[in-house]
């Protein structure tokens, strides 16, 4: 059974009694919460801006309680990221629902925090720009090969997620202007691994598109 980034890569089918297959149930826990992200995407938007209202380079202000709000609320709906695809393949909770829903509610999280940090001038917008720019490439990639095979996630594109999770983490935090190094550092490191794993998906999806000729394959 394959599995792609968050688990849910399989067929969405699970072994049952005599080696049968069972159809897996659409509404499951792993499902569950890919949507709690997606939900949390608007939640954590509101909260975001909700807290720019004492001043949007926080210099002089106060923080308002809502930006600690949307930090926690970005951390949760991160969390949900780990454990639906933890709970997909520790249970064999794969459908072709989570395969699709997943990855759109990892973008929209991102997105929605570049954008907004972006907006309230906390974030170049090349920055944003470079890290957009390669998602709407690699989701191209997909539709371009998908009917030649799969290629499943690398494991530098799961340490590409978690450094840009950490980068925003950090930077929505209203942390003393001491830590701007550290933000920077893992902003950096983040934008290291969007470029890198961008061309080495560009790389392996022209291999696939090569081979396809033989047979539908999947890229090792």
């Amino acid at each position: 059974m394959s599995v792609d980034k968050a688990g849910h890569a399989a067929d969405g089918e699970v072994e049952g009694v005599g080696g049968a297959k069972a159809a897996v149930p659409t509404l499951n826990v792993a499902n569950v919460l890919t949507v709690l992200r997606l939900v949390l995407v608007p939640v954590f938007v509101v909260a975001l801006f909700a807290g720019d209202v004492t001043g949007s380079e926080g210099e002089g202000t106060d923080v308002s309680p809502w930006r600690y709000v949307a930090a926690a609320v970005f951390a949760v709906a991160a969390l949900t990221d780990r454990l639906d695809g933890w709970v997909a393949r520790r249970f064999d909770l794969v459908t072709d629902f989570g395969k699709i829903v997943d990855p759109i509610a990892d973008k929209a999280l991102i997105g929605a925090a570049l954008l907004g940090l972006s907006v309230l001038g906390e974030l170049p917008w090349w920055v944003t720009g470079v890290i957009l720019g390669r998602e709407l490439a690699v989701t191209l990639l997909r539709f371009w090969v998908i009917r030649h095979g799969v290629i499943p996630a690398s494991k530098g594109g799961k340490a590409k997620t978690l450094a840009q999770v950490l980068a925003i983490g950090v930077m929505l935090l209203p942390l003393p202007t001491q830590v701007d190094p550290v933000e920077w550092v893992l902003l950096g490191l983040a934008l290291v691994l969007t470029v890198v794993t961008g061309v080495d998906y560009l790389v392996r999806a022209l291999r696939l598109r090569a081979v396809a000729r033989q047979g539908p394959v999947d890229v090792k």
